[in-house]
């Protein structure tokens, strides 16, 4: 007689395509789960071996699965946050002028009207940067600040430059701009450090304000297969946002937090407080780390702030600017690693890339400690010596495939295209052995990781455009590029021991496609819908 198991499975999954996404790509008919873990994973009559009377059984009709998805580089709040907001995604300039306008009518004057992310002028007809007048011409008494889509700008109104005490003499900061006219008055655009001027002059959200756009992201991302999250620039209301949504029972999304402000803005003295503390790893029931702190060390090429080694080609004079000088990055740097940090920073430019691995390099040799997993977000525009020595420290590299096609003609006219090719172009480190960590950098770009992983393996964005693809040589395997969102983004969190694959003793988080994304055709990729999300066992989304 068979001898009856003394563990039995909660729930069993049955009759799918289970892709492992492990280290031999193996192919299960089932898993059993039990709490938040895999239990067992293998043929169905293997799986099936762990039911007991009380067992649920899940028929998934034949589709595939794969690890639910780690999204690597988002802003969570703020990804909340731009459905309660001004309407200005990539709209042209019109829309956005009239839905502020829109939002004037619904508010007494000297309230605040403001986007986080949002509007793009180089999808517009006029790619130049807009004007403080535009604004007024339809907000003359509510201060405005709406951010532009990469997060390294604000385009402002002359209310809110008058609260924020912004004149012609004001001097720009370091590490940010105040552009102007040719005449030299203030244009109504402010770029990185500069935006603290009037960001800190805006009333900050409530907390419930801040729980309801974390609840709506969370919803937004199961939708999209999503289950983990690396993140950014998380300050110390974000932090209160997500233990209280937590204490309420509602907290389901599995957060890593690198914290620190965007630019321009405070991050409430969050990091101070948990270098007293130190690290916190799988707290809340796995479902929050707080072990990164983000930097930047540059700016953008929509800003014009990327620090690069040549100038701009459509800016003759102008290189961008480094937030910190050599010194200071390498003080923050080893501040953050010897609390037990790891150092996550953001770098566009030639010039930025190489004071991080300058700085890194330095921080390293001082006290190293080989299983470190620096990371560099965007590692936009490199060179050959540059990936060698990323390569050489074991450096990660934070890469949103998305940015290519959506940004490369506006690349091109920025940095000219021998310097473009070199930009957003996650083949190159692939090609070198760098494990590459997949992400949207949503909302300044769409958070859609079906439409990450289409671009990521053909530069094509989600329209399929250019045709050809974006410097298409740049591509990486589909198989890559589905890594990028699974076990190597598990890596770049420090948890590969407990997702990124579908294993026993792996946490139950996967997802069940409506199509094979490995065999289904190249252009389907972005078509892709989630018919289920499992998060630890439970069913947090299925599709209608």
């Amino acid at each position: 007689m068979k001898k009856k198991k003394l563990i039995t499975a909660e729930k069993i999954f049955y009759n799918g395509i289970f892709y492992s996404m492990n280290e031999t790509q193996q192919v299960w008919e089932a898993v059993a789960v039990k709490g938040q873990y895999i239990l067992c994973v293998g043929t169905r009559e293997e799986v099936f071996s762990w039911r007991d009377e009380h067992t649920e059984i899940i028929d998934l009709g034949g589709k595939v699965v794969i690890p639910g998805l780690i999204e690597g580089h988002l802003h969570l709040m703020q990804a909340g946050e731009v459905a309660a907001q001004v309407p200005c995604f990539w709209l042209p300039k019109d829309v956005i002028l009239a839905n502020v306008a829109a939002r004037v009518r619904t508010l007494k004057p000297g309230q605040w009207i403001k986007s986080v992310f949002g509007w793009n002028n180089e999808v517009w007809e006029d790619t130049s940067y807009p004007s403080k007048e535009e604004l007024d011409a339809v907000a003359p008494e509510n201060p405005v600040s709406l951010g532009r889509c990469d997060g390294h700008m604000i385009w402002v109104n002359s209310k809110a430059l008058e609260i924020a005490g912004i004149t012609e003499e004001t001097k720009n900061p370091q590490g940010g701009e105040i552009m102007r006219k040719k005449d030299g008055s203030v244009l109504g655009c402010l770029s990185d450090n500069a935006c603290t001027l009037v960001m800190e002059k805006i009333p900050p959200m409530s907390l419930q304000e801040r729980e309801e756009a974390l609840l709506c992201a969370q919803e937004e991302l199961f939708q999209w297969g999503i289950t983990s999250v690396m993140a950014m620039c998380v300050t110390k209301e974000h932090m209160e946002a997500i233990k209280s949504v937590y204490e309420k029972g509602k907290l389901k999304l599995r957060i890593s937090c690198a914290l620190g402000g965007l630019p321009g803005e405070s991050d409430g003295g969050i990091c101070e407080e948990y270098y007293r503390t130190g690290p916190v790893i799988e707290a809340y029931d796995q479902h929050l780390n707080v072990r990164a702190i983000k930097y930047f060390a540059d700016g953008s090429f929509g800003a014009q702030s990327g620090a690069l080694y040549e100038d701009y080609s459509d800016r003759p004079g102008h290189s961008g600017k480094l937030n910190h000088t050599d010194e200071e990055m390498e003080a923050l740097v080893e501040k953050a690693h010897k609390k037990g940090f790891q150092v996550i920073t953001h770098a566009i430019g030639d010039r930025a890339n190489q004071q991080i691995l300058d700085a890194y390099e330095t921080v390293l040799k001082k006290e190293w400690n080989p299983d470190h997993r620096f990371r560099i977000e965007h590692f936009q525009l490199v060179n050959e010596k540059m990936v060698k020595q990323t390569r050489d420290l074991g450096v990660l590299v934070g890469m949103q495939a998305i940015h290519a096609p959506k940004s490369g003609s506006m690349a091109d006219r920025r940095i000219g295209t021998e310097r473009a090719v070199w930009s957003y172009a996650s083949g190159i480190p692939y090609r070198a052995g760098i494990k590459i960590i997949g992400g949207s950098d949503a909302p300044s770009s769409p958070g859609n990781p079906f439409w990450g992983i289409y671009a990521a393996c053909t530069r094509k964005d989600e329209y399929g455009k250019p045709e050809s693809g974006w410097y298409a040589q740049n591509c990486i395997p589909l198989l890559a590029a589905v890594k990028s969102y699974t076990n190597w983004a598990a890596y770049g969190q420090f948890e590969e021991h407990i997702k990124g694959s579908v294993e026993a003793k792996k946490l139950a988080d996967f997802i069940v496609l409506d199509r094979d994304i490995f065999t289904c055709p190249t252009d389907e990729i972005k078509e892709i819908k989630v018919l289920r999300t499992v998060l630890g066992g439970e069913t947090v989304y299925q599709s209608k």
